[in-house]
């Protein structure tokens, strides 16, 4: 075989290998390896003990706690969602966005990448108002909205307690926002083509954001979600038997909350796992009591979204029915011509 031909070869696999990853499906797969990667490591680690231990602590009471602080967090999220849908000129019914939220948060918890949920999301109200692009966008700011507010929270609570063994984790954090930012005014002045789409869809923010009720209201409904996952997670950690003051077990949990939103995961497992185990060991509770926390939080969470099986079970129910109807539709419309 002659050096051209092999040269052609290995371009044509370099290119196939291109593809692959290019494609969602292959993305959601890889980020879900590494979450599963994430949790062999800490299993060989800590053992099976501390995931058994965190699955045996649950009983009603914190199902039924998990439940509730859900539907609050849920409902604020799907405020936030209106409030910057109605800012790029869409509309949105608050029943709509809160099914629609529910069925995100359930896909996302069950699907790989963690972030399956919104895509649908997102295009589906787009196909229904027929705005895709900007149903995109409204998603894509929502929540990129809430993982802001969130680390403001958590670099200030952290701050203001004193814990600052934190701050090296809350530092990563804010680095790979920085990076991200420089990131894209960097390729923003590598070519006119992306120039103009980085200005075009900072005007599109400007109108989400244009109103100060909006902003507000983004920052109080994030505040509410951030707050009631935490909470969440201090219901996990007194069900587990944890002995530690609330300040300290919310220092903890906002850790946990923040690498549980890592897109390198398998529904929501793997990051937030190692965060609290290291989170606990960092303030003398022990990494296995960390894993076991975040094993009862990850499933009370899961737990907490399964409202979203009815919210598919009814729209599967009226597809087959409009499905129903139009092939009775077309069966019927010879006769009446007639």
């Amino acid at each position: 075989m002659t050096a051209p031909t092999e040269i052609t070869r290995i371009r044509a696999v370099i290119m196939r290998i291109r593809a692959a990853f290019a494609s969602r499906r292959a993305r959601g797969w890889a980020k879900a390896a590494v979450g599963a990667t994430i949790l062999v490591a800490i299993a060989l680690q800590v053992g099976g003990a501390p995931f058994v231990r965190g699955l045996a602590s649950l009983s009603a009471g914190p199902i039924a706690a998990a439940l509730g602080l859900a539907a609050v967090a849920t409902w604020a999220a799907a405020w936030r969602w209106r409030l910057i849908a109605g800012g790029l000129g869409i509309p949105l019914r608050t029943t709509g966005a809160l099914a629609a939220y529910y069925r995100s948060q359930l896909l996302n918890s069950v699907l790989p990448g963690g972030v399956a949920g919104d895509v649908h999301r997102a295009v589906a109200h787009g196909r229904d108002v027929d705005q895709v692009a900007h149903a995109s966008r409204a998603v894509v700011a929502e929540r990129t909205a809430g993982q802001v507010v969130q680390l403001g929270l958590a670099a200030v609570v952290l701050a203001s307690l004193g814990v600052w063994a934190y701050a090296p984790a809350v530092g990563v954090m804010l680095l790979a926002v920085v990076v991200a930012c420089v990131g894209i005014a960097f390729a923003a002045t590598m070519s006119r083509r992306a120039r103009a789409i980085v200005m075009r869809e900072l005007a599109h923010l400007r109108s989400a954001f244009a109103g100060r009720r909006t902003v507000v209201g983004v920052v109080v409904a994030s505040l509410v979600v951030v707050i009631c996952h935490v909470s969440t997670f201090v219901v996990a950690a007194l069900a587990v038997g944890v002995a530690a003051s609330p300040p300290r077990l919310a220092a903890v949990g906002l850790i946990a909350v923040l690498a549980g939103s890592i897109p390198l995961n398998i529904g929501g497992w793997g990051p937030r796992e190692g965060a609290a185990g290291w989170a606990f060991a960092t303030v003398g509770l022990g990494s296995a009591t960390g894993v076991a926390v975040s094993t009862a939080y990850g499933v009370l969470a899961l737990i907490a979204v399964t409202p979203g099986l009815a919210v598919i079970a009814a729209s599967v129910l009226r597809r087959r029915r409009a499905g129903v109807a139009s092939r009775s539709a077309r069966v019927l419309a010879p006769l009446g011509g007639r």
